[in-house]
């Protein structure tokens, strides 16, 4: 048995992974304001749970270093920053400790029990609070010569002026967030009585401000899926997140798509869901370890 973490800002995905892939347990626990300390204790705990584990596999958030286990920005947990998780784990624990990039492992669980098992050049798309991805180019994960490459958030949505550069990304214009921002900005009500859920089903209801942000919403995507096929030809992308719940996101999506004129690369959700992180650091950890 494998110990599988995937690490988020507001909530921790445990998991006990066989070598073949089985989930054999799972739980989540919500993680208050980013809390790095946090995380780390909930971790330790659950491998008290299960303390003949074979080892300890992390799907964290940020600019990893696989090999090494340092992480040298934390994304969304920036307490991690500069922080070697795998060495303080392993201290802590006694036993091996794999770490990967969370949108990393999302390809890599597809790689390995999805629908990319045998295919050699395909992109994963996660939207979330942000945006990020995990690349495989000629069979191989890229990962890039600072671990940086997939994060596709950080493509521009339109070219920056004179304020903040971040502002004109797609992690700022193209997320559930901003979606959510939007429509609470213009309606002058507060965030926190916004969700994607409600501003969806009034988008069904034809709702017309709901109507407009939606459209904006996917026509950001498909600006993003448009730079990346040019930039990569990858035959397949798979978009996670939980937008992908919705039973017509791939309609939708698609036929946003066909303004794009693109049509040869097939645009599919990821199999795993939110299952995907667990899995693809398990994958990860078992790739390391049989080295």
């Amino acid at each position: 048995m494998i110990l599988a973490f995937d690490i988020g800002g507001t909530a921790l995905k445990m998991g006990v992974v066989s070598e073949d892939g089985n989930l054999i347990d799972t739980d989540t626990v919500a993680i208050s304001k980013s809390d790095g300390r946090q995380i780390l204790q909930k971790i330790e705990s659950f491998h008290t749970k299960w303390i003949d584990a074979k080892g300890i596999a992390i799907s964290a958030p940020g600019y990893v270093n696989p090999e090494t286990g340092l992480i040298t920005m934390g994304g969304a947990i920036r307490e991690f920053d500069n922080f070697n998780i795998k060495t303080h784990l392993e201290n802590k624990t006694g036993k091996p400790v794999s770490v990967e990039n969370d949108a990393n492992c999302v390809a890599l669980a597809e790689k390995w029990l999805g629908k990319a098992q045998h295919l050699d050049h395909f992109l994963c798309l996660t939207i979330g609070t942000g945006i990020g991805g995990g690349i495989f180019a000629n069979g191989e994960l890229i990962r890039g010569g600072k671990f940086r490459a997939g994060e596709f958030g950080y493509m521009f949505a339109y070219r920056p002026s004179s304020g903040r550069v971040p502002a004109a990304t797609l992690n700022e214009t193209t997320t559930m967030l901003t979606l959510r921002k939007n429509y609470a900005r213009t309606l002058n009500i507060p965030l926190s009585d916004i969700t994607g859920e409600l501003i969806f089903e009034k988008y069904d209801a034809g709702d017309p401000l709901s109507t407009r942000l939606v459209h904006e919403f996917f026509n950001g995507i498909c600006m993003g899926l448009y730079n990346l096929i040019y930039l990569f030809d990858p035959t397949h992308i798979f978009i996670g997140g939980g937008i992908t719940s919705r039973p017509s996101f791939l309609e939708e999506l698609r036929g946003q798509m066909e303004w794009f004129g693109l049509r040869d690369t097939i645009i599919d959700t990821a199999s795993y869901k939110n299952s995907a992180g667990l899995l693809g650091a398990t994958y990860h950890y078992l790739c390391q370890n049989e080295k």
